[in-house]
């Protein structure tokens, strides 16, 4: 069982407890104090954008949440299991020092966030949040990533390529119910029957280790799931081979997005500090560093057409 040895080995997964927690990792940096974590100075004239009348939840702090629970490169613990790093915290990061701010970085659970930004416990939220008609009848949204979803088999499967439709027909595909990827999955098996084409068995896991499990075992031939996560399994373990990406927003572009409260102001000084970072290279480097360049956007956009509504 590569892929189970491979995760045992590298302490990365409990399978008894089917959880993540932090160890001595071969793709990333874990450390705290994050030493090649990328800085930038302040803009006092950018700075000089912020809406007068924005009340920050903590005076002199850019107050950012981000649910922090899985594996990197997004958003993890340390190896103190107490700093959250990843690539959202690093542009947390840059965000307040390009807006001379202090950063308060807080760590929540994913489904409170919503309420906590209302509420205005917190200033903004970078976590994974994809922009979508929905949310921003509520939000405003800077986006800085493309929401992409991954492929994955067995290093030594003879699949070389699921990058559309047809691909996927007769397969048997794990995936995680009530997701993006589930929806792009079924609607695919959707196209394919209506083609004459074998549908596909949707199988759905939801947790990494039951998935890669699966994988391992041939209960499933691959593993639709977000790049992300995935990627990184693929480089920590040698066990896993990307076979094709596709967006969460097929056939449209779907963007990733700094999540502030709806016409609070904040939104349009934050695109143009995440266009000043893609201007300067740090955003290239810091996505170059998490492995993330896949998913790198062009340009930051302030609320740009979302997923609609399903």
């Amino acid at each position: 069982m590569r892929i189970v040895s491979a995760l045992l080995a590298s302490g990365l997964v409990s399978l008894a407890l089917g959880t993540a927690f932090a160890a001595e990792d071969n793709v990333y940096d874990l450390s705290p104090d994050q030493p090649n974590r990328i800085h930038v100075t302040a803009d006092p004239a950018l700075a000089a954008k912020l809406p007068a009348d924005f009340k920050w939840a903590e005076p002199g702090s850019f107050t950012i949440a981000i649910a922090a629970a899985g594996d990197p490169p997004l958003a993890t613990y340390a190896l103190d299991a107490a700093t959250v790093i990843g690539s959202d915290p690093d542009l947390a990061s840059q965000l307040a020092e390009k807006l001379g701010l202090k950063l308060n970085l807080v760590s929540v659970a994913w489904p409170d966030w919503p309420l906590g930004l209302t509420s205005g416990k917190y200033d903004a939220v970078i976590s994974n949040v994809g922009v979508t008609e929905e949310r921003k009848l509520k939000f405003d949204f800077s986006t800085y990533r493309q929401g992409l979803h991954g492929f994955f088999v067995v290093t030594e499967s003879a699949i070389t390529s699921l990058k559309e439709p047809k691909d996927i027909a007769g397969l048997k595909i794990a995936t995680s119910s009530g997701t993006i990827q589930d929806r792009i999955i079924n609607e695919w098996n959707k196209e394919n029957v209506e083609a004459g084409l074998p549908a596909a068995e949707i199988l759905y896991y939801e947790d990494t280790p039951a998935a890669l499990l699966a994988l391992q075992s041939g209960r499933v031939d691959a593993i639709f799931n977000v790049n992300s996560i995935y990627t990184y399994q693929s480089l920590k373990t040698g066990a896993l081979r990307l076979v094709g990406n596709v967006n969460a927003g097929r056939p449209n572009i779907a963007d990733v997005g700094v999540t502030t409260r709806k016409d609070s102001g904040l939104a349009p000084v934050l695109t143009e500090a995440i266009n000043q970072l893609i201007a300067d290279g740090t955003y290239a480097k810091t996505l170059e560093q998490w492995k993330l360049t896949p998913e790198s956007i062009e340009t930051s956009r302030t609320n740009p057409p979302g997923l609609p509504k399903y």
